[in-house]
């Protein structure tokens, strides 16, 4: 099962959210590899810092390297794939091997468009949805936006607390309510995969 998180725009929790998705796999017992393919090195860097027990690392900030790394994926593997902000090549690259598509994005401003950039570019079989980061519950923009999606027809699979320490980076631990909450995300994720 590949899992590939993607937006266009930067500074919406993809590294945080492809960290705690690979987690919430291992936590489950299930072989899981995370794929960093963002040639900033983020997720490699924070996973050095703070492994997670049970699962392998693979560095791939390429076009040529993410379709290797997603090619060569073991199937009864979870691969999650952290992908780079505006790098449309290696996005697109990503994107046309995933199983499925999770979307982090928040709520209010201007996250609306490159998020529909991302959803333009997910070949049209590839069930996908939007996972709130960084959210102010009980907000009206949390409020709004998840009306926004629900209309649009975009399943909102996750809505992640602000206390869950997004975009905390490689000093952070990875939270168990935040662990909890992309539990279900994956869940999600892993049953949306095309029969």
């Amino acid at each position: 099962m590949k899992i590939v998180v993607s937006n266009m725009k930067g500074g919406v929790g993809k590294t945080t959210t492809a960290m705690y998705l690979v987690a919430a796999a291992a936590s489950r017992g299930r072989p899981a590899v995370l794929v960093d393919s963002d040639p900033q090195g983020s997720a490699a860097q924070w996973f050095e810092e703070r492994p997670v027990p049970g699962v392998d690392l693979v560095e791939a900030p390429s076009e040529r390297t993410i379709t290797r790394a997603l090619t060569r994926a073991d199937s009864d593997n979870v691969v999650v794939v952290d992908t780079p902000p505006g790098d449309e090549r290696i996005v697109r690259a990503a994107l046309r091997r995933a199983d499925s598509v999770v979307i982090p994005t928040r709520a209010g401003g201007v996250e609306p468009t490159p998020v529909l950039t991302t959803l333009e570019m997910i070949p049209e079989d590839t069930p996908c949805g939007v996972v709130i980061c960084a959210a102010r519950l009980g907000t009206n923009d949390l409020e709004l936006t998840i009306e926004e999606w629900t209309s649009a027809r975009v399943p909102v699979w996750g809505v992640v607390p602000e206390r869950v320490g997004i975009a905390a980076g490689p000093s952070a631990r990875l939270y168990r309510e935040g662990l909890e909450t992309y539990d279900t995300v994956l869940r999600r994720a892993l049953r949306s995969r095309p029969r």
